[in-house]
């Protein structure tokens, strides 16, 4: 049996964050202890090289091709992933990465004593396990642990190009619409409005935040008390690779959470340790999960677009409103580029498109010669 994890944090962080981070470091460490010997000094490139999620995304995905070789393909003798040997990776060439990814890949079985699993991938998870395996065969290329440098071989994945018309978000109305919807809960059914009576200010204060700053869902699971510094009007969220940023708080976001705080939250008397600092709680007392902020998501967003919960849309959705939204109030894309902390500007010119249908209204309503 694991001991508890505790937390001796000297840093600026958080202990959630740093908690997090740790657990995260653990998972690596117990990927790495199941895989060969040789790659000992890739894990040292990618703990020092990458970002932490990415790290953990590199060795799941190797694990996944290591645990392959072993049992399913004759590309490997050994018995267990960590008896793979450089003889074997060093036989491995270009077609059986392809075929690897093309056949394997792209659709599979897990078996349990209780059922077969079907597992398919598209090519957007195929292409994050190519991009992987490419990190990986570069380095020992480098390192000189494999002879050749196969990679130029691998066949090329084809992602769709994102489409503006695609995106999914909520109109302003909408939005307006799911507000009315978390303010009055007149929707709900009389056994449904005992737990949205709970939880009524937390959900608002979610929506609000995730509409008004376009926040990744980790970031706001993350959130604490602490985090807010209502004299100086700013919050502090902690973005990928460990980024460190202050938020301005308007005057809405800043009512909705000192409400929350005041009149629903429970107090700190009644938290454990690990609790009383997180801002959004369960009815259980605890951090909430990022699948519970989801699921609430999912709920409010169905409700205003008056479909069924299963068509709902995800917090990324809100994250597009966000960008949306304020693109269409007149502010530039470099300007939401940098609120919603995207790293290419291409990514926020896609919302930006959507301003074709403002444009359209302005021609519309400025004609030069009128018809007779």
């Amino acid at each position: 049996m694991k001991n508890k994890l505790s937390i001796h944090n000297k840093s600026d962080k958080p202990d959630n964050i740093v908690l997090k981070e740790n657990q995260i470091i653990e998972r690596c460490l117990e990927i790495e202890a199941q895989l060969p010997d040789f790659m000992r000094d890739f894990f040292l490139y990618l703990k020092n090289g990458v970002a932490l999620s990415t790290r953990l995304a590199y060795l799941e995905d190797i694990f996944f091709f290591c645990r392959y070789l072993v049992q399913e393909s004759s590309l490997s003798q050994a018995n267990t992933i960590s008896e793979i040997s450089i003889e074997e990776f060093n036989k491995i060439n270009a077609k059986d990465i392809n075929r690897f990814l093309g056949d394997y890949c792209s659709r599979y079985t897990m078996e349990n004593s209780e059922y077969i699993k079907v597992m398919e991938n598209h090519n957007r998870a195929l292409a994050r396990k190519k991009s992987s395996l490419s990190v990986l065969f570069k380095f020992l290329f480098r390192d000189e642990i494999v002879e050749k440098n196969i990679t130029d071989g691998f066949n090329p994945i084809r992602l769709p190009k994102p489409q503006p018309d695609a995106i999914k978000r909520l109109e302003i109305d909408e939005v307006a619409k799911m507000l009315e919807i978390v303010e009055t809960g007149e929707v709900f059914t009389d056994k449904e409005k005992i737990y949205w009576e709970k939880t009524k200010l937390r959900d608002k204060a979610i929506i609000v935040l995730f509409v008004t700053y376009g926040l990744r869902v980790s970031e706001l699971q993350q959130l604490n008390i602490s985090s807010f510094n209502f004299n100086r009007g700013d919050f502090k969220i902690y973005r990928k690779r460990g980024k460190e940023v202050l938020m301005p708080l308007n005057k809405t976001c800043e009512k909705v959470i000192k409400e929350y705080v005041t009149k629903e939250r429970s107090t700190e008397t009644s938290l454990d340790e690990m609790s009383k600092d997180a801002l959004f709680l369960s009815l259980q007392n605890k951090r909430m999960t990022i699948r519970a902020i989801r699921n609430l998501v999912k709920k409010y967003t169905a409700l205003a677009l008056g479909t069924s919960r299963g068509q709902g849309y995800s917090p990324h959705k809100l994250r597009a409103t966000a960008a949306t939204s304020l693109i269409q109030q007149g502010f530039s894309i470099y300007d939401v580029q940098n609120l919603l902390d995207h790293d290419n500007v291409t990514t926020t010119q896609l919302y930006a498109a959507h301003k074709i249908d403002v444009k359209r209204e302005i021609v519309k309503n400025f004609e030069w010669i009128e018809e007779e």
